[in-house]
């Protein structure tokens, strides 16, 4: 459908008779040229051409207004994946720092009441005195089983009365000091007590912090090998043996050595 063409004022005041048609005497040059270039206005709006240009502007504004648009799209879904990632990071980030935050209560717990100089301190002088109060005793009934060995060895040469009952008075001392040293098996359970009440109570918040790192299998993957250093008879000397120990050699084995 052709649109209606829109008319100048100078031509609706000359058609209206508003302002009278110069005769053709009165036509100046600048009047000539401007109703040429009014003609060629009109022409040129009239022609075809004219709508196609403005078709085909409007179709590239729209073209490049739907690129922008997609563009704006994809950039948002880019972001909202961007965003997405940052909150699963922050997710993992609480959770390590609240495995960090439990580790340090757990150091904290240990060092106030463990690791301190003076709880390790009091647990070294704990297994010192077992050693010494177990070597003094040992020593002790050593000597009093001597003694009773040379006095039942005395007894059975004298005859006389007053002989053996002094041979017999010294025999029953030593057993006597032979039970008192005894006591140190109670003394050493009171003190190895407390060290293992010391041990259990390490041992307790260190078996915490490896379940907040994920438990036992998973410190076990970042462990070192364990490596041997000892040299000589070192390397040889396992201590007792314990129920259930592998590695150390029964009496059996020893007396199959002999067979």
């Amino acid at each position: 459908m052709p649109s209606q063409r829109r008319r100048f004022r100078i031509e609706e005041a000359f058609k209206g008779g508003d302002m009278p048609m110069p005769a053709d005497g009165d036509i100046g040059p600048m009047h000539r040229e401007i109703m040429g270039e009014l003609r060629a206005i009109r022409a040129q709006m009239a022609s075809p051409g004219h709508f196609v240009a403005r078709s085909a502007a409007t179709e590239t504004m729209e073209a490049s207004v739907s690129h922008e648009i997609a563009e704006a799209h994809a950039l948002l879904e880019t972001y909202r994946a961007q965003i997405e990632q940052c909150e699963k990071l922050k997710v993992e980030l609480d959770l390590i720092y609240d495995a960090i935050n439990r580790t340090k209560r757990e150091i904290a717990v240990l060092h106030g009441k463990s690791f301190d100089g003076n709880e390790m301190a009091k647990v070294n002088g704990e297994l010192g005195a077992v050693v010494g109060g177990t070597e003094e005793a040992t020593q002790q009934i050593l000597e009093a089983a001597e003694a009773i060995d040379n006095a039942s060895s005395a007894l059975a040469k004298v005859t006389s009365p007053d002989q053996q009952k002094i041979l017999s008075e010294e025999i029953q001392e030593r057993v006597v000091s032979i039970f008192e040293a005894c006591n140190f098996q109670d003394l050493t359970g009171q003190r190895i007590s407390k060290v293992m009440t010391t041990m259990k109570f390490i041992e307790n918040h260190i078996a915490v912090m490896m379940d907040i790192w994920g438990g036992v299998d998973a410190i076990k993957s970042h462990a070192l090998p364990i490596v041997d250093e000892r040299e000589g008879d070192d390397r040889l000397l396992n201590g007792p043996k314990l129920d259930g120990d592998d590695g150390h050699a029964s009496q059996n084995d020893i007396d199959a050595l002999f067979d």
